[in-house]
């Protein structure tokens, strides 16, 4: 088998298993039933992962080691005044989770559930170095007397509280705004750019300094 082989059979065996793991929980998913569902026999699966639990720290390290590098490059970039900077945070992300519904099930999940601390470490770890880049947008913004001076730890959870309510509970906001939840590429259509222009709103209302008390 060539390098390119391993490297499509491991990527294919990483998004069978995203698919199980955020339809039938980690716990509700053997790997037995990866194995069938990709089409492969259960040594291939030992052979590039080891366990069940380090397919899953796998496919987390897969799926969120992009963000880090966007959102580095976002921060040290001088072309872009803050508040172009917080507007392409907000797009980001939405359209990160909303886009990859499955992924964000699995890391809620394996966040508020897993009986794995290393797991659960990981992706700690992972959130914070990724909310540190975020900070240092909003810190840059406040000492060029852009945003006023707020707590950055909260402002950053109303946002992601505000996007993380919306895609958890699809069905009902789905009802509420009169969206077919069975759907999915019309829930994006239609959820996506109202929660951008939301969140936008938001953060400017919150940190625009001419609100300065």
């Amino acid at each position: 088998m060539s390098l390119t082989e391993k490297v499509d059979k491991r990527t294919h065996i990483l998004s069978v298993a995203e698919q199980l793991f955020a339809e039938n929980g980690f716990d509700g998913t053997s790997v037995r039933d990866i194995a069938q569902l990709a089409n492969v026999n259960l040594a291939m699966i030992s052979y590039y992962f080891g366990s069940k639990e380090k397919l899953l720290e796998a496919l987390i390290e897969d799926r969120a080691g992009y963000t880090l590098g966007i959102l580095e490059e976002l921060s040290k970039d001088q072309t872009l005044t803050p508040w172009d900077k917080i507007d392409r945070v907000v797009e980001f992300y939405v359209d990160k989770i909303m886009n990859n519904y499955r992924f964000h099930c699995i890391m809620s999940q394996q966040y508020n559930h897993s009986r794995s601390t290393e797991i659960k470490e990981l992706i700690i770890n992972i959130k914070l170095r990724n909310l540190e880049q975020i900070k240092k947008v909003i810190t840059d913004g406040q000492k060029k007397k852009v945003f006023r001076k707020v707590d950055i730890e909260f402002t950053m959870a109303s946002m992601f509280g505000t996007l993380t309510q919306i895609v958890n509970s699809k069905t009902l906001y789905c009802r509420l705004m009169k969206v077919d939840e069975t759907d999915e590429p019309s829930f994006r259509k239609k959820i996506a750019p109202r929660l951008k222009t939301h969140l936008k709103q938001m953060m400017r209302a919150h940190l625009d300094i001419k609100n300065e008390e």
